[in-house]
């Protein structure tokens, strides 16, 4: 995807899309909502500053969609 957001899209991901996330999503739907790199989101996670709140499920992360749409401005 090239760096221009045509309208009704969020950082990579449409509002549609967004609003149709469960309650958490894995650490690279968080990225990309988010519109960073794989390597940087990862990086944020494990020193705890994740623009929005992250679960650590074993070695797994998971990004609370509530806090992720209140990031973006799109809480319902």
């Amino acid at each position: 995807m090239d760096k221009s957001e045509t309208a009704g899209q969020v950082k990579g991901m449409g509002r549609e899309e967004l609003m149709a996330l469960p309650a958490a999503v894995d650490l690279d739907t968080g990225n990309r909502a988010l519109g960073l790199g794989r390597s940087k989101g990862y990086a944020l996670a494990r020193r705890g500053e994740y623009p929005c709140k992250v679960l650590r499920l074993g070695k797994a992360y998971r990004v609370v969609t509530a806090d992720l749409l209140d990031l973006l401005g799109l809480a319902a």
